[in-house]
């Protein structure tokens, strides 16, 4: 007969790797460097900071002229003003202004492109 483990000892099944204990990742040096990134390589970007939630931390959505976006963890609403007065861009709030509408185009089309291939 196969030993069994003791009384008391619980086997994970389904576990991850850590358990944050409910706190949201904040944004730390590699986001920074791929906001700078995206901002730095493509025209007409605009940053939108977007509320901290539950879930996630403060980040803020970069769209391009062409609409493609990318988002990405920032430390505060502080830290997403600074990056946008340092990189000359405007920033604008996700919950007073929405999205632009080019980033929705941009998002349709990349959908539609994807189900056609």
């Amino acid at each position: 007969m196969a030993d069994l483990p003791e009384r008391g000892v619980r086997v994970r099944w389904f576990s991850r790797a850590k358990r944050r204990g409910g706190r949201p990742r904040e944004a730390d040096d590699h986001d920074l460097l791929r906001l700078t990134e995206f901002v730095t390589t493509r025209p007409g970007v605009e940053a939108y900071l977007e509320p901290r939630t539950a879930v996630t931390a403060h980040t803020v959505v970069l769209v391009a002229g062409t609409g493609e976006w990318m988002r990405r963890r920032v430390a505060g609403p502080e830290a997403a003003s600074k990056f946008a007065a340092t990189h000359g861009i405007p920033l604008y709030e996700t919950h007073l202004m929405g999205y632009p509408q080019r980033m929705r185009d941009w998002t349709a089309a990349q959908k539609k492109q994807s189900a056609s291939e």
